[in-house]
């Protein structure tokens, strides 16, 4: 599962949504695991049917994310993303683009309640791991023009700002 994980991030995703597999402890699963033990203590499944989920979960997450450079380009036209950063407040603190918003539980309620369903949001976190499960999230509650940041503000640093520190959580 280690590998797979590696390789398609967004398979736990996949899982949980297909066949509630991995969002808690009890129904979660070894990094050592494989696959095919997983659907094995888990009903039976498919492993080819289940290797499909996670490969059209993992297409469709693609879809789901814009390019630094793309942002970057669609930052300087009319009607411009709104940019929301998902990371902690001290990530938030230590460094973020100008003009993002720092999402809190006002902000969340504010865009669920408030927000028209086809506002271009971007989310962004450190490497695009939790942006795109917040993207997921906001486009499962009817958003139909969310993205999150290939690569997170990291690839932001390098590619488009390189003044912004980079920097490691531990």
């Amino acid at each position: 599962m280690s590998e797979l994980l590696q390789r398609f991030p967004g398979a736990q995703r996949a899982l949980f949504r297909s066949y509630h597999i991995g969002g808690c402890s009890s129904c979660g699963f070894r990094p050592d695991e494989t696959l095919a033990q997983v659907c094995g203590r888990n009903g039976g499944l498919p492993v080819e049917e289940v290797t499909e989920t996670i490969l059209a979960s993992h297409e469709a997450e693609q879809k789901m994310q814009i390019s630094p450079e793309d942002l970057s380009r669609r930052l300087q036209e009319p009607n411009p993303p709104v940019i929301v950063d998902v990371r902690a407040r001290e990530e938030w603190d230590a460094v973020h683009i100008e003009g993002s918003e720092f999402l809190t539980q006002e902000l969340m309620q504010e865009m669920m309640t408030a927000w028209p369903k086809d506002r271009e949001i971007v989310f962004l976190c450190h490497h695009g791991v939790r942006s795109l499960d917040a993207t997921s999230y906001f486009a499962g509650h009817g958003f139909s023009d969310v993205k999150s940041l290939s690569g997170g503000i990291d690839a932001w640093s390098v590619q488009v700002d390189p003044s912004l520190p980079r920097y490691h959580v531990e």
